[in-house]
């Protein structure tokens, strides 16, 4: 199998938005998954959240074309269920060495939370270079990112929590950045109402933002 953490970078180089999805009842989770699709949007990270998530990750894996990991995983119990239904990356909000562990044993791509250079270095030890800055905006935002670039040149960061429509060009133009998440383009409202045409809309309104700050 391929490096993992190599997969965890082309994963994120492939998917500029990794769409935050939080899904109550898994019957609507194919539906919602063709409507990120349509949008232009090929993955997606269904949280541990909600007690239905491993059987929404199980639903969501059916839709051809879209890579389904699993995020909010903060123990190796979760990391586990995820796998079995289907995962195939792991993203969690802080860094767990016993989740890291289960990742490097299972040959599953990781994404680490992180947001301050002691964290970074503890990701840094076990080899994991793609990490999730969260909280993005609350932790200090891009000067935040732009500083800890500097001592850590090998880092591409995921971040997640406070971007959407309005700061995400500026995010994504960045060049630390491998790709964001965020939830705005398929809120759990929407989802649970089935109102897929407008999750397919915000979807490629997402992604023509990050076509045209990558230009």
């Amino acid at each position: 199998m391929a490096n993992i953490h190599e997969a965890a970078r082309e994963l994120c180089a492939a998917n500029p938005i990794i769409p935050v999805v939080v899904i109550d009842d898994p019957a609507n989770a194919v539906e919602a998954g063709k409507a990120l699709l349509a949008g232009g949007i090929t993955s997606a990270e269904v949280t541990f959240r909600t007690r239905a998530a491993a059987e929404v990750i199980a639903e969501m894996t059916k839709v051809e074309g879209l890579t389904v990991g699993a995020g909010t995983v903060i123990n190796p119990e979760q990391a586990r269920r995820a796998v079995d239904s289907g995962a195939t990356f792991l993203v969690s909000p802080g860094f767990s060495p016993s989740v890291a562990k289960f990742a490097l044993e299972n040959g599953v791509p990781f994404v680490p939370g992180v947001n301050n250079s002691t964290t970074i270095m503890a990701a840094l030890d076990l080899g994991f270079e793609t990490l999730k800055f969260f909280p993005a905006v609350a932790s200090g935002g891009l000067p935040v990112v732009k500083a800890l670039s500097a001592p850590f040149p090998s880092v591409k960061f995921v971040a997640t929590g406070g971007i959407g429509p309005a700061n995400l060009a500026e995010w994504i133009s960045n060049p630390a950045l491998a790709s964001v998440g965020g939830s705005w383009m398929i809120t759990r409202k929407d989802v649970a109402e089935r109102n897929f045409s407008a999750i397919t809309e915000l979807s490629a309104q997402a992604m023509e933002i990050v076509r045209e700050a990558r230009r």
